[in-house]
């Protein structure tokens, strides 16, 4: 069913909107194989238990692990304790380790697989620090990771890239942690649009040429990497990194721009997926994934296209607060109970861009309840002030 609603476009113009009245009809439960996708998942706060959002922030592990177990159903594998999950953006690793511990015993109930992050961020930044502490914060954390059962994302370190003066320092750092791991890890490559503290990682600031220092550990230790995902916005840099691994180490599109065309591939190769994006178009990654399994590239395309356009509208800049999307639309689709966030952050995007999100969600088909999410998207109006 359509429904009319007015909704704010930009310099505060009130436009009609007609909604298009389609929702993707999603099974219970999907399974795909010839990608292998992680779901990159965010948190829950729980509005009521706290009461200082910013710097005591209270998780509803219900609601959290819930989100989980669906994402398992579509047969996503779960990336935890990610900057999805507000990692160094409110979530500190205290809560971080709780929640990998509780996430990998629901894995393992639910049949799901999970792999999580594990970096440098209890160490307190303001002190004086060396490769060895950084080294040390990274054996603490694998060890925490690889003691609640999952496997290891290695995140890229705050701390890491203001003490490294060279390549040399991030390969020998790196080396270490990949000769002690028990399995195979994901490098975790993360931008500075998605984090500014990271600009410069691999100790220079021409993507190209930390590509190489990346690549040249990798090449080094191709049985103890799984696969490397890279959060650069750049589709091509990905190519041409994708051709250069070692046979058997994956390429994980961490690219919320181009992820439709790269997951796709061409002749010489494909990505794999581990996104923040599948946190909010999950049916539609989903159906889209199966539909590449049975070869149907106009079904895929059909399904995946649409979700692109909603993807750039959440990863705008500033990049690092595509979270604050994420959640409202989780809301929007009655996930959650309200639209409050760790950090306070559901106040880190306007009135404006919500409303174009709901426009881009509503015409992906990915408002699972149209007349609660509108009933939502009008909540949103009037406390701003808009009747």
């Amino acid at each position: 069913m359509s429904l009319t609603l007015h909704l704010l476009r930009a310099h505060g113009v009130l436009e009609e909107y007609q909604t298009s009245g389609k929702s993707l009809s999603v099974p219970s439960s999907i399974r795909f194989r010839s990608r292998v996708a992680y779901a990159a998942a965010h948190v829950v706060v729980d509005p009521v238990r706290t009461t200082d959002p910013v710097f005591a922030p209270v998780v509803d592990w219900e609601a959290t692990l819930r989100y989980r177990e669906y994402l398992w159903s579509l047969g996503f594998r779960v990336a935890e304790a990610m900057d999805t999950a507000q990692r160094g953006m409110g979530l500190d690793w205290t809560t971080a380790k709780e929640l990998i511990s509780r996430s990998a015993r629901a894995a393992k109930a639910a049949g799901g697989t999970i792999a999580s992050g594990a970096g440098t961020d209890h160490l307190d930044l303001a002190e004086s620090l060396t490769l060895s502490d950084v080294l040390q914060a990274y054996e603490e954390q694998c060890a925490a990771v690889e003691a609640a059962g999952s496997r290891i994302i290695l995140m890229a370190s705050r701390a890491l890239a203001r003490i490294a003066k060279t390549q040399e320092d991030y390969v020998r750092v790196y080396g270490r942690i990949l000769q002690q791991a028990k399995e195979p890890v994901i490098l975790h490559w993360l931008g500075p649009m998605f984090d500014p503290a990271l600009e410069g990682y691999w100790g220079t600031s021409d993507l190209e040429t930390a590509m190489c220092a990346c690549l040249s550990l990798i090449h080094e230790h191709p049985d103890k990497v799984d696969g490397v995902k890279i959060s650069l916005l750049d589709a091509d840099l990905e190519v041409a990194m994708r051709r250069e691994l070692p046979k058997g180490v994956r390429m994980y599109t961490g690219d919320d721009f181009n992820y439709d065309t790269l997951i796709l591939g061409d002749d010489k190769g494909h990505s794999d997926a581990l996104l923040g994006i599948f946190d909010a178009i999950a049916p539609a990654a989903a159906l889209a994934l199966q539909a590449l399994d049975q070869n149907n590239l106009q079904q895929y395309g059909e399904l995946l296209r649409p979700t692109v356009p909603l993807s750039r509208h959440l990863f705008q800049k500033p990049t690092f607060y595509y979270k604050t999307g994420l959640v409202f639309l989780a809301w929007l689709n009655g996930f959650q109970s309200h639209f409050r966030m760790v950090g306070g952050q559901e106040s880190a995007r306007s009135i404006t861009y919500l409303c174009e999100l709901y426009r881009l969600a509503d015409r992906a088909g990915l408002l699972r309840e149209p007349e609660l999410a509108a009933a939502r998207i009008r909540i949103t109006m009037a406390m701003a002030g808009i009747q």
